[in-house]
């Protein structure tokens, strides 16, 4: 089975644990991403939707960066998971369990819309991009990341990261549903979003557990980030 989503309740019980090892992976992916994002946006005081959250991990680290933050995702579990933690660790995060072609916000609720290890996963991309826009306010910030479909990032993250390495379930992914920067851009401008930057991400070395870091890199053959802005004096 392919892009089965069903993993993450299935770990949800041990999210925050760090004994599973592709959970640790995500975990890790958290702060390369950030450093990049950083750059883009100061995060206190807005208003910020993680969407496709999972158990917290992108919450939590922009709750410490000052954002008033909402997280939203399919998986129930690992919704519960994330509101305990939360709880223990004082933090008056939003969690919702649902998903990305119907957000159940107002419009124009949000300063910026994080989505990450996502859009390589959606029923209907084009809707997934239409709700961001709606709930984005005028000049909004949209930032994300996701795979890239070609023979090389098939290569690398089904048939190294999944099959060969295990840093993520088999049948984590479905190439099929891999986007062409190209094609992202395209979608981008459709649901009214102006597209900024896109760089690379990728391993950039290991830490003392034996597992990848993460950070920026120039090419974005395999996984990219990117942003995209709702115009600013778009107020329909």
């Amino acid at each position: 089975m392919r892009n089965n989503l069903a993993l993450y309740d299935d770990v949800a019980d041990q999210w925050w644990s760090d004994d599973i090892r592709w959970v640790r992976t995500l975990k890790n992916l958290v702060p390369g991403r950030l450093a990049w994002m950083d750059r883009q946006i100061d995060w206190r005081d807005r208003a910020v939707l993680d969407l496709g959250c999972a158990g917290g991990f992108m919450a939590e680290a922009l709750d410490d960066r000052g954002a008033r933050v909402s997280g939203i995702d399919p998986a129930a579990r690992a919704i519960d998971a994330a509101e305990q933690h939360a709880r223990a660790e004082g933090r008056a995060i939003d969690y919702t369990t649902g998903v990305g072609e119907a957000l159940p916000y107002p419009d124009q609720g949000f300063d910026a819309v994080v989505c990450v290890d996502v859009l390589e996963h959606v029923q209907d991309l084009d809707q997934v991009l239409a709700e961001v826009y709606r709930v984005l306010r005028p000049g909004g910030l949209f930032l994300f990341d996701t795979i890239n479909r070609n023979p090389l990032a098939r290569l690398a993250t089904i048939t190294v990261a999944e099959d060969i390495l295990r840093l993520l379930p088999r049948g984590t992914h479905d190439p099929a549903l891999f986007i062409k920067p190209t094609e992202l851009r395209t979608a981008l401008a459709r649901a009214g979003l102006e597209a900024g930057s896109f760089t690379g991400l990728g391993p950039r070395g290991i830490n003392r557990r034996g597992d990848l870091t993460f950070g920026r890199l120039p090419l974005t053959a395999i996984l990219y980030m990117g942003t995209a802005r709702r115009p600013v004096d778009d107020a329909d």
